[in-house]
Parts: C-alpha cells; sequence; structure tokens
C-alpha cells in the first residue's frame, strides 16, 4: 500500500477506500473507470477508482512510471486552482506490481459541464458562458497548461452570482510547457462544438489574447473539423452512426 494527501485527517479514509468505494452506491460514472461519490466524515469527495492495468502496465507504473492515480493527485496539486480540491491517492499492490488505484477530491457541486450548453442552442446565457471559457482557458494557456483531453464532460462549471466558475477533471494527462498559438488553437478542437459556437469562443480567446480574431477562428475551425473527420472515419469502419 503507498498513499499521499494533503491532510492527515484523511488517512483513515483513504486506507479504507476499498471498503467504502464497493459500498457506494452512488456512482456518477463508469466505463473503463469508475467514479463515485462518497461522504465521509461530514465531507463529500469523488473517487476515481483506475481500472486494473495490464501486467506489462503494472509492471511500468510499479518502477517507471507514475501511477494514473498519483500522476492525477500531483497533477491537481500542481495546478489546484483549475481544479476540485485534491485530498489523495492510494495505491494497492498484488504480487508486488501495482493492482489497483484510487485518486480522492473534494465533490465539486457544478451545475453543468460546457457540453450540455455545446448541444443545446437554446441553453441559457450561452455565450456569456462561452466567453468566460474563453477567458478560463487563456489564463490555462498562459499558466503554460495543456489538458491533452479537453473535451466538453472534462470542463466543469458553477454559476455564482453572474459569473461562472470553471474546473477541469481528468487529469492524469496534462503537459505543462509554455504554448505556441497554433497548439493553444489546437487545444479546443475535443469540444466537438459547432462552427458557429467554436468561433465565438476563439474570436473571444484571440481577442483577449491580442490575436487576429479571423485567423484564429480559421485555423480553431480547421483543428476541429479535423478531429471530427477522423473521429468519424474510426466510426464508420466500426459500423456505428457518425456525429455531426
Amino acid at each position: 500500500m503507498k498513499f499521499e494527501s494533503i491532510c492527515d485527517k484523511y488517512i483513515v479514509f483513504l486506507k479504507n477506500i476499498k471498503e467504502y468505494f464497493k459500498e457506494s452506491t452512488n456512482s456518477i460514472h463508469k466505463a473503463r473507470n469508475e467514479i463515485k461519490t462518497i461522504d465521509f466524515n461530514d465531507e463529500h469527495f469523488v473517487v476515481k477508482s483506475f481500472k486494473i492495468p495490464n501486467i506489462i502496465n503494472k509492471v511500468i507504473y510499479t518502477f517507471f512510471k507514475d501511477s494514473k492515480a498519483k500522476k492525477s493527485y500531483k497533477n491537481s496539486i500542481k495546478i489546484a486552482d483549475f481544479t476540485p480540491k485534491p485530498i489523495g491517492y492510494i495505491e494497492f499492490k498484488k504480487s508486488g506490481l501495482i493492482h489497483e488505484s484510487y485518486f480522492v477530491s473534494e465533490n465539486f457541486k457544478y451545475d453543468f459541464t460546457i457540453r450540455e450548453a455545446l448541444k443545446d442552442s437554446h441553453f441559457l446565457d450561452k455565450e456569456a458562458i462561452f466567453k468566460a471559457f474563453a477567458a478560463f482557458t487563456l489564463l490555462l494557456h498562459e499558466s503554460n497548461i495543456f489538458h491533452l483531453d479537453y473535451s466538453p464532460g472534462n470542463i466543469l462549471i458553477k454559476k455564482i452570482d453572474d459569473n461562472y466558475i470553471f474546473k477541469i477533471v481528468d487529469i492524469n494527462r496534462m503537459e505543462f510547457n509554455p504554448l505556441t498559438l497554433d497548439e493553444r488553437l489546437k487545444n479546443f478542437s475535443k469540444l466537438w462544438a459547432k462552427d458557429e459556437d467554436l468561433e465565438i469562443i476563439v474570436k473571444e480567446y484571440a481577442k483577449l489574447s491580442k490575436s487576429d480574431e479571423s485567423s484564429c477562428a480559421k485555423i480553431a475551425l480547421k483543428y476541429s473539423q479535423a478531429h471530427k473527420d477522423k473521429k468519424n472515419a474510426k466510426k464508420r469502419l466500426r459500423g456505428e452512426a457518425v456525429v455531426d
């Protein structure tokens, strides 16, 4: 067992995480990994249980690279202003190799993700949301933060009075380097946004960053369409319906 936490009061929770996770029925996502909300001592947590790695990755995560849980924790500490509050992570070994791992953060009570605003053409105040999102993304990029899975479900939004607060999740895949303008604009491609919505976002981003709005929109739209084409090509090969 190996763990790390921001505070000693969470050690008991981490050490017994498997039991708490098994008992919880509040699953909010279940695919390759599973995410549950769990209450403990009047605090509210989100716990991500990572898929048990194959034997090769077990060796890699044990001896050569951080596990996804540890990387998520380290990244969240590094960019704490942009994520739900990190609580800790824990790893369990089997036969000397990392077997199970969990990452724990606060349960950020968001109102919606940016997916809802992108999918619903009548979403309330969507232009203001998009412009606030552009400002948030610029702040990320100016802080040399590049989220490699900057997709709609990973961008949480909470409205407080007339302001929108953004947090990013699923942060084990991040890079921390100064970004070129081209890299910044490409980062919007996984939003799967309609062209008119992406233009609002990118033109506001360009305006705030003192870049040319028209050329930035053109570049971002090119990357967005290329991403859609690539994903839809894979769907066609699998016999699945394509998405606009």
